[in-house]
Formats: structure tokens, sequence, C-alpha cells
């Protein structure tokens, strides 16, 4: 079943189709976790970044285009990084293994976890990747859907109007 589902998503999003924003309602709370690292260095809660601006993005070695996404992230990441950005990736592979191996290939800087399903069921999530933008008060601001490297500008757009509001 995985494996069927693993394939119409793929086809689906390598089409080049790249999902606009879904604006969440502000007032929406983005749902707690605590989930350990892939390489398991130590644990994180969503919650010790309260204060953040930060980019949650759900993402598998499998997904075609998290290949493109993983590195351009990277980029944003340690450009904003110093003025109160994060993203935090979580891994939905079936092992940590095949998250390790996509890492060794396209490495990142940032956090990166493991989830067994919860946290993916508790944001509810319709295809992949996935990313949830939360605000420093930590609600969900909006959900993007799909990727394709044209995202960036407006993904950095998003960011940067959620960190000029918190100045």
């Amino acid at each position: 079943m995985k494996t069927l589902i693993t394939f119409y998503t793929t086809l689906i999003l390598s089409l080049g189709f790249a999902a606009a924003p879904v604006q969440a309602d502000s007032e929406i709370k983005a749902p707690q976790f605590h989930l350990n690292r892939v390489d398991n260095t130590g644990s994180v809660r969503l919650s010790d970044y309260r204060g953040k601006v930060i980019y949650l993005d759900f993402w598998a070695s499998w997904c075609t285009p998290c290949r493109k996404s993983l590195p351009l992230l990277n980029e944003l990441r340690n450009e904003l990084h110093g003025k109160g950005f994060e993203v935090l990736a979580i891994n939905l592979d079936e092992s940590k293994e095949e998250a390790l191996a996509f890492l060794e290939e396209i490495p990142v800087d940032y956090p990166t976890l493991y989830d067994d399903a919860d946290t993916a069921a508790a944001y509810e999530l319709r295809g992949m990747p996935t990313a949830y933008l939360i605000d420093t008060e930590g609600k969900l601001h909006s959900q993007h859907v799909g990727f394709h490297p044209r995202d960036m500008p407006g993904i950095r757009e998003e960011v940067l109007k959620l960190l000029k509001a918190t100045r």
C-alpha cells in the first residue's frame, strides 16, 4: 500500500505542479511534538523554538521534490538563522537508515527529526513534501503542499514578513 501511495504522490508532485501556500487560521496553535534526531544525537521539542519563526518540513528519502527542497531550505535557513528563523525537518521514512543515507548525499545544517507517523497525523499531511510556517507565538501561519524551486522566493518573503512582525 505504501508503495502505491509513494508512487502516486511522487508522480503528482514531480509533474512540476507547485502548490501555493494555504493560509492557516492564525489562531490555531501548531501541534506540539517531542522527536528524536535522525542521527540519535538527542531530541527536539517544538516548544524549544518558541520565539522563532519555524519552517516545519515533512520529507522522505523517496520524495523526488525533497531532493530539491532540502538544499534550498538549507540556504534560506543559513541566511536567516541569526535573525530568528529555523527549519525543522521531520523525516517520514520507514527506517532512520533511509533518512541517514539521503542526508549523507544531501546534508543540511538544520535539525532533522524522525517521526513514527504520530506527528504527521497530528498535522494532517495531504502530500509530500508538506511544510508549515509557524510564527513566533507557535501559531500556524501557512501550509505548503508540494515543492518546486520557484516556490522559494515566496517562502522567503513569507518568512521575512513574519520576522519583521516580531521586531
